[in-house]
């Protein structure tokens, strides 16, 4: 089986990698460079071990979770989409079983809150696991200075800069998948975080309830959902 660790080495797969930053970095738009897989990387692992995935699922969970942004490399509008069909060519190319890759593809195809339906645990894994990762450290260096935020009127950056702290947390005692996160509430409100990530948590809360968990978010340790 192809594994998760000779993707991470591939020439190819890291000149698109190169190229979807490019393009975001160009668009302003939040870090999705190897800080962001990484964590997306771990906490797909750790929920696909937690639900009782085989070593071969969390092995295809992983690769998914490498691959999931690779679709930025042509155009961040269906991201997803073009993602899917990419990290599908390039495993098979590779020699992966066109079960397993097809199985990868529909994870990174479905991880979008815009145009993607939950049908896998490994598809339901990821979804959480990128999700959870809002953070300051994704707002882009050229829109902070000295004090900060330079637009403090776009929302999303507004947001992301004022998480300082996330984690994400599967509860297996009590069933539930937690979402915890620290904000500056100088900098916005819970309110903030819901006016732009609503849809994402109803995703979330889709995911959980097919691994048969509930969804809970803390935002300073007072849970909103």
């Amino acid at each position: 089986m192809l594994l998760s660790d000779q993707i991470k080495k591939d020439k190819e797969i890291k000149v698109l990698f190169a190229k979807a930053e490019e393009q975001l970095e160009a668009m302003g738009y939040t870090e999705h460079s190897y800080r962001h897989i990484d964590i997306v990387g771990v906490r797909t692992l750790k929920i696909l071990q937690e639900v009782g995935a085989t070593e071969h699922e969390q092995e295809l969970g992983k690769i998914a979770a490498f691959l999931h942004d690779i679709g930025n490399s042509i155009d961040r509008r269906g991201h997803a989409h073009y993602g899917a069909i990419l990290a599908y060519f390039l495993l098979t190319k590779r020699g992966m079983d066109c079960c397993d890759a097809a199985q990868v593809m529909q994870a990174i195809a479905n991880h979008d809150e815009g145009s993607g339906e939950v049908a896998t645990k490994l598809s339901a894994a990821l979804v959480l696991a990128d999700k959870s990762d809002v953070h300051r450290s994704r707002v882009r260096k050229l829109k902070i200075d000295h004090n900060g935020l330079v637009d403090k009127e776009d929302i999303h950056d507004r947001v992301n800069y004022a998480v300082v702290k996330n984690d994400l947390v599967v509860d297996k005692e009590n069933k539930k998948i937690k979402f915890l996160f620290e904000i500056d509430k100088t900098i916005c409100s819970p309110m903030d975080y819901f006016e732009i990530f609503l849809e994402r948590m109803k995703m979330c809360k889709v995911a959980c309830g097919f691994l048969g968990y509930e969804f809970q978010l803390l935002i300073n340790s007072f849970e909103l959902v």
